[in-house]
């Protein structure tokens, strides 16, 4: 993940601003926008893999957010304390210089990869707080990592081994430290992962070897360690963690649509979703509502239980009729807390009931779980479950959505087919377990090397396809036959020794006379073409050649 120094600066200065307006106007109004703006910004750190930062920001979230609660109580004055006040603002001053003190430890950091990428004429700006691609080890015993260490290489990760009692560079910082446990005492690890959390602001802290019985694990999470793999943990899942850590996914934005006849009340509630950087649609009329959803592509519906003519239940249950809208959540907002009313709304379809008025805070949280959940059940409908790339029919669909948009714009589009060599005798000498590793490895490296732009799916069993949008056939060979040079160095341990495997692979260019079925037997015939000409090999079908 990444995110601008700009973000970072302007994020930290707008809570810095929230707060000089609580010291000014005391009072719930501005303590809660406060509050909004904290719990905003420490979904952000953790979004963008902060995760010290994030660490920080979510314990002056919890101070903020237990004071909200004493401001609402009636009986508590509604203002705060001048001691209360004056230890909030002492732990806001302590956050904001960490965020400072991160963004310029980055500067002369970021300013070296600016010239460097200046250098080249092909270079893309940098403007973002990527982190870099390299991890630290901490272990007293490197030679039991090392294969782990050269996979990782093979996925431009570079690692730093460094002994327990060796204190680690401050900066650049590295993407994910890991602290071995084994051989030592919990005592030692724990204060061990406390320094470590207190030096970096944006590692990932994860603990390997820990011991399998809670205490360990809570007194390692809580020290700080953002995951823990425990004793025994094979060395695939840490890969698949530091590859998945590397590789800069980002989610797309959350997107709410919000059906609220009062356009006064539906701008309010968009102000609390922008707060929180989800971005939000409003429509006033219930029956444009399958209008919306089409068109806008929410992840999630926030439905005011009162509308004119239509009551919320009664929308939800139109959306229900839909297929492709059966999974979208549906979060009912209503002034009336009858209960059994809720139980009707949420028995009709809803997931959700939230009473008038709302806690922006809780509002925010809500939508946002909900969306999480939404959109991993959608992943796990979307995506293969050993890879995590596309499944078979969800590869199928991209490719015609990349085929309409070649066809309007006039682009260039290529798709390739890709099988891994001999797969049958990886299964049979070394296991299926060790089968699943490679084809892991593939695509892990796949997946790493394409843009973001492009999509990579499993096709079937060891069979992948690569749709690359604006590529000519000469430069989808290019590119992937340096990863079929790379995936055939990776060294994949067994017992005492390692082996390796290659693939083969099918480049077809679309033209226009191409539907997607037929570009993708255009680029299965190219595959078998260099399974026939030898192996460990790419085929371009030329335009001319006929697939059979």
């Amino acid at each position: 993940m990444s995110c601008t120094p700009e973000d970072l600066q302007k994020r930290c200065q707008e809570l810095a601003a929230k707060w000089q307006t609580c010291t000014r106007q005391t009072g719930l109004d501005s303590f809660v926008e406060f509050a909004v703006s904290v719990s905003s910004f420490t979904e952000f750190l953790e979004g963008h893999g902060l995760s010290g930062l994030h660490q920080s920001a979510h314990s002056l979230e919890q101070k903020v957010l237990s004071l909200m609660d004493q401001l609402m109580d009636p009986s508590g004055g509604g203002a705060l304390s001048a001691d209360a006040s004056t230890l909030l603002n002492a732990q806001v001053q302590e956050f904001a210089g960490r965020v400072q003190a991160f963004v310029q430890g980055h500067s002369s950091h970021l300013t070296e990869r600016r010239h460097a990428r200046d250098a080249t004429p092909d270079a893309e700006p940098v403007s973002t707080l990527e982190l870099p691609k390299n991890i630290a080890f901490v272990t007293d015993t490197p030679t039991a990592w090392k294969d782990l260490v050269a996979q990782v290489g093979f996925f431009h990760v570079q690692v730093e081994m460094v002994g327990t009692a060796q204190t680690l560079a401050a900066a650049p910082e590295p993407a994910m430290v890991l602290v071995d446990a084994a051989n030592r005492p919990l005592t030692a690890f724990v204060a061990q992962v406390q320094t470590l959390r207190g030096q970096f602001s944006a590692s990932n802290i994860v603990g390997v070897n820990v011991g399998v019985d809670f205490e360990s694990q809570q007194q390692a999470l809580s020290a700080g360690c953002d995951a823990c793999f425990a004793t025994g943990t094979q060395h695939a899942a840490i890969m698949a963690r530091i590859v998945k850590l590397c590789s800069n996914e980002e989610e797309p934005a959350y997107r709410v649509l919000v059906v609220e006849d009062s356009k006064t009340a539906g701008a309010m509630i968009r102000r609390t979703l922008s707060e929180a950087g989800i971005e939000s649609l409003a429509i006033t009329r219930p029956q444009d509502v399958l209008t919306a959803l089409v068109s806008f592509q929410p992840d999630l519906v926030l439905m005011d239980m009162y509308m004119p003519g239509c009551t919320g239940v009664e929308v939800t249950r139109v959306i229900r009729q839909h297929a492709e809208f059966l999974s979208t959540p549906v979060v009912y907002l209503s002034g009336d807390s009858n209960v059994a009313l809720q139980v009707d709304a949420l028995r009709l379809g809803g997931d959700h009931f939230l009473t008038k008025p709302f806690n922006p805070v809780i509002l925010n949280a809500v939508v946002k779980s909900k969306i999480d959940r939404y959109r991993t059940l959608r992943r796990t409908m979307l995506h293969d479950s050993l890879t995590g790339l596309l499944n078979h029919t969800t590869s199928k669909q991209q490719l015609q959505s990349a085929i309409n948009a070649a066809r309007l714009d006039g682009s260039t589009l290529c798709v390739a087919m890709v099988d891994i060599d001999h797969f049958k005798s990886v299964n049979d000498t070394y296991g299926h377990p060790m089968g699943d590793h490679v084809i892991r490895s593939l695509s892990w490296l796949l997946k790493q090397r394409v843009r973001k732009t492009d999509a990579v799916g499993r096709y079937g069993g060891e069979e992948f396809v690569v749709i690359l949008p604006g590529a000519l056939s000469e430069q989808a060979y290019t590119l992937l036959d340096r990863i079929r040079v790379d995936f055939s160095r990776i060294r994949h341990p067994v017992d005492d020794g390692w082996f390796s495997s290659n693939f083969s692979g099918g480049i077809a260019q679309w033209n226009a006379d191409l539907d997607s079925e037929a570009l993708l037997k255009r680029a299965d015939e190219a595959l078998y073409q260099a399974k026939r000409a030898g192996r460990n090999r790419l085929q371009v079908l030329q335009s001319g050649s006929q697939a059979k």
